[in-house]
């Protein structure tokens, strides 16, 4: 009988343990919405760990690799090796992907080298097929602006 006893309390803790629901992991496009919240908000330390998640998911997610990227470069002190490496990463899956053409270019203008911003203006142009694209227009922006500063 005391074994019996024993064996039912055990079995309830167990049975219970067992039962204890748990929250799941955000899907990938749940973190990629966060992050995009978060650099609505300039929470730069929050999109990275987001999007840090969205690419362990879905490491072939080029829109994931280029707002990793963004908010890497973005961040108070920029970390351009990282978003270097996430921009090639994203446009290695994806060479048409407008934005990470763009926001690699303003890296390249962080990193004092507008003749690299110039190719990737050029891709955006061919890309587009036009020069009025949001990309083209805005990197053809910061690059002048660059060019006015020197």
């Amino acid at each position: 009988m005391r074994s019996m006893l024993i064996c039912l309390l055990f079995g309830c803790a167990s049975a219970f343990a067992a039962d204890t629901p748990t929250e799941p992991e955000p899907s990938a496009a749940q973190r990629m919405e966060a992050g995009r919240n978060a650099i609505e908000a300039k929470k730069w330390s929050v999109a990275i760990t987001e999007f840090k998640a969205a690419v362990k998911e879905e490491p072939r997610n080029a829109d994931a690799h280029n707002l990793l990227a963004y908010s890497f470069r973005k961040q108070a002190k920029p970390d351009l090796a990282k978003a270097f490496e996430h921009y090639r990463t994203a446009l290695k899956l994806n060479p048409d992907h407008k934005g990470a053409h763009e926001y690699i270019g303003e890296a390249y203008l962080m990193d004092k080298k507008p003749a690299e911003a110039e190719k990737h203006l050029a891709d955006l142009e061919r890309i587009c097929g036009n020069k009025t694209c949001e990309e083209y227009v805005d990197l053809a922006g910061a690059i002048a602006q660059y060019k006015l500063q020197q």
